[in-house]
C-alpha cells in the first residue's frame, strides 16, 4: 500500500499534476460524511413538528435531496477552478470581503465536528452502561479518545487519508446498520404509525426546513474542497449527480426508518432528545451492542473528519497566518472544549444542538444561496490570481453580497422562534405578522426559506451586470 503523506495544499489552486480520478469518487466522502445513526434520531426529530410519518417521509426526501442539490452545484466550482470553497466564495464577497463568510463557515464546522464527537462520546458511554457497571466518566473519555482521536486523525493528514478512511467507513457503516435494521424491525408498531394524525401545513414546513438546515445546507461551503481534486474535464452532471446521491440516498432510508421507530414508542422518541445515538441502544441485544457501538462511533466520525477537514481550510482563508495542518490542530483543541461542554454540562442535548441550527442556519442560508446563484451565473472558469488580490476584478470588498447577508439574516431570524436558550429568545421579532410566537407559523421556522430566498434572488439582481464584466475582461 503506497504511504499516505501529510497533504500540504491549503487555500491554493490545486496543481495540474495532482488532479484526477472520476466523478464516481465523490459518492465515498459524502456517502461517509451522511451514513450515520444520527439521521434515525432525526426521525424523532421530524415526528416532533406534530406531524405523520407519510408527512416526515416527505419532508425528509424533500428537504434532504434539495439540500444536497445545492452541495452539488456548489461542488462545480471546484471543478471549475480547483480550490476550496472558502477561496471560491471571494468571487462573490471580495478578497477580503469574505470573511464574512469565512467566520460563519468556520462556527458551522467547529460546531458540527463537536456535536458529532459528543455523540459519538455519549453512545460509547450507554453501550458500556448496558454491558456492566462502568464507570460514567471513564467510558465517556475511552469513547472520545477513540471518536476524537480518529476524526483529528483524518482531519489533520487531509485529502488522501480522507479518501481512504471514508471509503472504508462507509462499507463498514452501511452493513452493520442493515444489521442494526434487521434486529429492530419487528419493534416496529403499524397500527400505531398507521394511527397517527397527519400534522399542519406550518407543521411539514417546519419538518422540511429542519431537514435542509441539520442535514444539508451545512456541507454547501465544504462542497468544492472535494471536487477541487477532479481534473476539469470531469462531467458537470456526473458531479453533482454523484454528491447528490452519495450524500442523500442513505440519509433518507434512515430518516424514514427512524420515524417508525419513534412513532411506535413515545419513550424512545423522548429519550432520544437527551442521548440520540445511545437511546437506539434499547432496541437491541445484548450481543449486537459492540457491532452497534462501532458503527454509530465510524458513522459520526466521517462526518466530523469533513468538518475538521474543511474547518481548517476555512480558518486559514480568513488570514490565520498558518499551514492548513495546524489550523485543523487548533480547531482539535476548540472542538475538544466544545465535547467536554455539551457531554459533561449540557442537560439536554436536542436544545442546544436545535437552537445552534437555526440560529447560525440563518445567515449561511444567505450565503448558500449567494454561492449558489454566483456559480450559477458564472459560465467562464475563475480567474485564479485575482483571487487572492484585493486589487483585481473581483475587489477587496462586495458590499451588496455583504449587505445582503446583513439583511437577509435580520429577515430571516425575524421569521424564526428559538426559545431553546434565554439568550434566543429575541429571535421571532417579525412573527407578529403571521400569528405571532405562539401562532400556526411559530415553530415553522419559515425565516431560513426568506433568508435563502433573499440571498439568491438579490445576488442575481444586484451582481449579475459585475459578474459579466469580470467575465468579459478574461
Amino acid at each position: 500500500m503506497a504511504k499516505t503523506k501529510l497533504e500540504l495544499n491549503g487555500t491554493n489552486f490545486i496543481a495540474e499534476g495532482e488532479r484526477g480520478g472520476s466523478t464516481r469518487s465523490l459518492f465515498w466522502p459524502w456517502a461517509a460524511g451522511n451514513v450515520s445513526f444520527l439521521a434515525l434520531s432525526y426521525g424523532a426529530f421530524f415526528l416532533g413538528f406534530g406531524i405523520s410519518f407519510w408527512q416526515a417521509t416527505f419532508a425528509a426526501v424533500i428537504g434532504t435531496v434539495a439540500s444536497f442539490l445545492a452541495v452539488g452545484i456548489s461542488s462545480l466550482a471546484g471543478k471549475r477552478a480547483n480550490a476550496p470553497t472558502m477561496t471560491l466564495s471571494r468571487a462573490a464577497f471580495g478578497v477580503k470581503g469574505n470573511v464574512l463568510p469565512g467566520f460563519l463557515s468556520y462556527l458551522i464546522f467547529v460546531g458540527w465536528e463537536t456535536v458529532l464527537v459528543s455523540l459519538a462520546t455519549l453512545a460509547t458511554e450507554t453501550v458500556f452502561n448496558r454491558l456492566g457497571h462502568f464507570d460514567h466518566n471513564l467510558s465517556r473519555i475511552l469513547g472520545f479518545l477513540f471518536a476524537g482521536g480518529l476524526t483529528v486523525f483524518g482531519g489533520v493528514l487531509g485529502f488522501q487519508m480522507i479518501m481512504k478512511i471514508q471509503r472504508w467507513l462507509t462499507s463498514a457503516t452501511i452493513i452493520l446498520t442493515i444489521g442494526y435494521i434487521a434486529l429492530t424491525f419487528h419493534k416496529i408498531n403499524w397500527h400505531a404509525i398507521h394511527s397517527m394524525h397527519s400534522g399542519t401545513t406550518q407543521g411539514v414546513i417546519g419538518a422540511l426546513i429542519f431537514g435542509i438546515t441539520g442535514i444539508g445546507l451545512g456541507w454547501v461551503n465544504s462542497a468544492a474542497d472535494y471536487s477541487r481534486y477532479l481534473p476539469r474535464t470531469a462531467s458537470s452532471r456526473g458531479v453533482i449527480g454523484w454528491t447528490v446521491f452519495g450524500a442523500s440516498v442513505v440519509p433518507i432510508i434512515l430518516v424514514m426508518y427512524g420515524s417508525l421507530l419513534a412513532g411506535s414508542s413515545k419513550s424512545l422518541s423522548d429519550s432520544i432528545a437527551n442521548d440520540p445515538i445511545g437511546a437506539l441502544t434499547t432496541l437491541l441485544p445484548t450481543w449486537y451492542l459492540i457491532p452497534f457501538a462501532i458503527v454509530a462511533v465510524l458513522g459520526l466520525v466521517g462526518g466530523a473528519i469533513l468538518d475538521l477537514y474543511s474547518s481548517g481550510i476555512t480558518l486559514v482563508s480568513i488570514g490565520l497566518p498558518v499551514r492548513r495542518h495546524v489550523a485543523a490542530s487548533i480547531d482539535a483543541v476548540i472542538m475538544t472544549i466544545g465535547t467536554i461542554y455539551i457531554v459533561w454540562i449540557a442537560k439536554n442535548f436536542f436544545i442546544p444542538f436545535q437552537g445552534f441550527l437555526i440560529t447560525l442556519g440563518v445567515p449561511v442560508a444567505v450565503w448558500s444561496a449567494i454561492f449558489v446563484a454566483d456559480v450559477i451565473m458564472r459560465k467562464r472558469d475563475y480567474a485564479e490570481a485575482e483571487l487572492f488580490d484585493p486589487n483585481g476584478r473581483y475587489g477587496a470588498w462586495n458590499w451588496r453580497s455583504i449587505a445582503l447577508v446583513v439583511v437577509g439574516s435580520i429577515v430571516g431570524w425575524g421569521f424564526v422562534t428559538n426559545s431553546f436558550a434565554s439568550w434566543l429568545s429575541w429571535q421571532g421579532y417579525f412573527l407578529g405578522a403571521i400569528g405571532g410566537k405562539t401562532g400556526p407559523w411559530a415553530f415553522a421556522n419559515v425565516g431560513v426559506i426568506f433568508a435563502m430566498v433573499i440571498g439568491f434572488l438579490g445576488h442575481v439582481l444586484l451582481s449579475g451586470s459585475a459578474i459579466k464584466r469580470q467575465e468579459s475582461n478574461q
